[in-house]
């Protein structure tokens, strides 16, 4: 069913969808008018900086085990199932639409026109409606949201139908618990219900994207882009707690983009037009960028303590998470590219936070070596985080982003060796973590270390220095970088014990190899001889996860 097109709403209709809303259906909404029904529901409140604080409890984060993939014949062949990509019936997921579709008819609707992707050439057009102001805030600030011209002619490909409130029925749906993330590939349809994160809406989109891109020959990234006043691209990838974020935002390096990217013949492109930064610790002195923009108006703060009477939030309680987060637009970063692209990616960094402190602050790696690390996704989560974790444990992210992948992790690694190859783009292995020894006896690696040593790699600086080769990991190390104490530069160097040192990253190296069993017929034999050496290790004492 089609309407006559407005500036504030398109020409296809909710019924398209199925939807007809009992209520009123409020069309691409300003940020204003988003923030003030968000505060009349009850659910937001303001900062003294004018920011919406937000509380999405119980659930403050994703939740992979309930994300599910249609396993409908266009996609059968082509997903990466697993414990990743968990198969949902095409019968019970009709079934959670026709329910979650009479939830939404029930009220009013929050409806936005917005696209996927920079990239005119390749971007989505996506179509939000949701029960909650909030939310649908929340989705303008993420995605790029289409213009006054284009909303009249806009038609979306992918179609996301939000209900924060809506409870499924396991035993009805065939869903786990009564949150759900449902992705259709071939329909181009997401359905979410159950839970109050956000998160959960960029991770969908970005899921179709890492299903549509590829086809295309285009590599959909997990990572964070920056680039130089010579016109130098960055891309960073990195999990949760490595400086994604924090190192991409560069006031010497203007952002295109903090999260997700896709890699064209023509360059780099961010998928989105918002980042989605961790709150947990933010300073203005360590991150003054990011501390800013929550005293924005428009910006959204999730799951943080205020002070009920000053407004003032306290950044260092995590007890509500620890994965508190801030959500703004790219524009609200100084100097951010705000077109969301730019050339052909010069640099290609690794981030981990190693906490076993054995791998070096900054190594360059060979094309082979960077598509085995990039298919490796390690980083370390720190004793404490968890019931349980006594000590680090070592965390396997397929690619640095294993929970959005929708096609086999060997596409986009041999996509990453083949830009390598073809570009001439260097790649680099930096550790954010611990150095001196192991978390609880070392320390962690400076953060104006780390900055200057990204700094000199993006650049070029490390081009044509000296460099040494790690034993165990294989790793090129420099011998020097200026304006880094040259002490931190080898990891071995820093330890008192080197029978310690040697013993530890044997047993990491152990850990490494027996990870990439899983990509062994995924890659090319140059690929595997790129693994470290773990020596006479082969069942390492402390637990992996992957």
């Amino acid at each position: 069913m089609a309407t006559a097109a407005t500036p504030e709403r398109g020409a296809v209709d909710l019924g398209a969808h199925g939807l007809s809303p009992s209520g009123e259906a409020h069309w691409n909404l300003t940020t204003a008018e988003l923030c003030e029904r968000a505060l009349q529901a009850g659910a937001a409140q303001l900062t003294d900086g004018g920011a919406l604080v937000v509380n999405t409890a119980p659930n403050t984060g994703r939740s992979p085990k309930d994300k599910f993939i249609v396993e409908e014949a266009g996609a059968k062949d082509r997903v990466w199932w697993g414990p990743v990509n968990r198969p949902l019936a095409p019968a019970h997921n009709a079934r959670i639409r026709e329910d979650l579709v009479a939830f939404l008819n029930d009220g009013d609707v929050y409806v936005l026109d917005a696209w996927a992707g920079a990239h005119p050439d390749h971007r989505v057009a996506l179509r939000v409606v949701s029960k909650s102001a909030w939310h649908l805030l929340f989705a303008q600030t993420m995605l790029i949201p289409a213009s006054a011209d284009e909303i009249p002619s806009h038609d979306p490909e992918v179609v996301i139908l939000h209900a924060p409130e809506f409870q499924a029925d396991p035993e009805v749906h065939g869903t786990r618990v009564s949150g759900f993330v449902t992705i259709d590939f071939t329909a181009g349809e997401i359905l979410i219900g159950g839970t109050r994160y956000a998160g959960e809406i960029k991770k969908s989109v970005f899921t179709i994207m890492n299903d549509r891109l590829p086809q295309k020959g285009i590599l959909s990234m997990h990572c964070s882009a920056n680039v130089g006043d010579d016109g130098n691209v960055a891309v960073f990838f990195g999990l949760s707690g490595t400086g994604k974020t924090t190192l991409s935002t560069d006031s010497e390096r203007p952002l295109i983009g903090d999260d997700e990217h896709g890699w064209a013949d023509d360059g780099v492109f961010n998928i989105e037009g918002g980042c989605y930064a961790k709150a947990i610790n933010l300073s203005a002195e360590a991150e003054p960028e990011i501390h800013a923009t929550t005293s924005m108006f428009g910006t959204i703060i999730e799951n943080v303590v205020m002070d009920p009477t000053t407004r003032v939030i306290d950044f260092a309680d995590g007890s509500i998470t620890e994965n508190t987060r801030v959500a703004y637009p790219l524009a609200s970063i100084p100097g951010s590219v705000r077109t969301g692209r730019a050339g052909t990616p010069t640099a290609v960094v690794l981030l981990t936070a190693d906490a076993f402190g054995v791998l070096p602050p900054v190594a360059r790696l060979t094309p082979e070596q960077a598509m085995y690390h990039f298919l490796s996704g390690y980083t370390a989560k720190l004793a404490g985080t968890e019931v349980g974790v006594t000590e680090p444990q070592t965390t396997f992210s397929t690619c640095f982003g294993a929970p959005f992948l929708a096609l086999d992790p060997g596409v986009y690694a041999r996509m990453l060796g083949e830009r390598l190859e073809a570009t001439g783009a260097s790649a680099w292995l930096v550790n954010t973590g611990w150095t001196g020894g192991p978390y609880g006896v070392g320390s962690r690696m400076p953060i104006a270390a780390t900055r200057a040593l990204v700094r000199a790699a993006v650049n070029g600086e490390l081009d044509q220095v000296e460099t040494v080769r790690d034993p165990i990991f294989g790793l090129h190390i420099p011998v020097a970088v200026p304006g880094v104490d040259s002490t931190l530069l080898n990891p071995v160097d820093t330890w008192d014990d080197a029978a310690a040192f040697e013993t530890t990253g044997r047993r990491l190296a152990a850990q490494f190899v027996k990870n990439f069993e899983q990509y062994a017929g995924m890659v090319p034999a140059s690929v595997l001889a790129a693994a470290p050496d773990p020596g006479d290790e082969v069942a390492p004492d402390f637990g992996a996860e992957g």
